[in-house]
């Protein structure tokens, strides 16, 4: 193993400390995803749609 010298603890904590906050970040990323297009589904299931599309692309129900 490479040996890191006598600043290995704060080296290799720095980089747990990196991954865990970038995995927080993309789990939080992906769960709000998840609940947009959740809310986005209950809005159209009600009739409610995106203003930006047309009433020719609106599904016929």
């Amino acid at each position: 193993m490479i040996d890191l010298g006598p600043h290995a603890v704060f080296i290799v904590s720095s980089y747990l400390g990196a991954a865990l906050v970038i995995l927080a970040l993309i789990l939080w990323t992906a769960l709000s995803s998840h609940q947009q297009k959740r809310r986005l589904a209950e809005l159209e299931k009600r009739g409610i749609y995106r203003r930006s599309e047309t009433t020719s692309n609106r599904k016929e129900e």
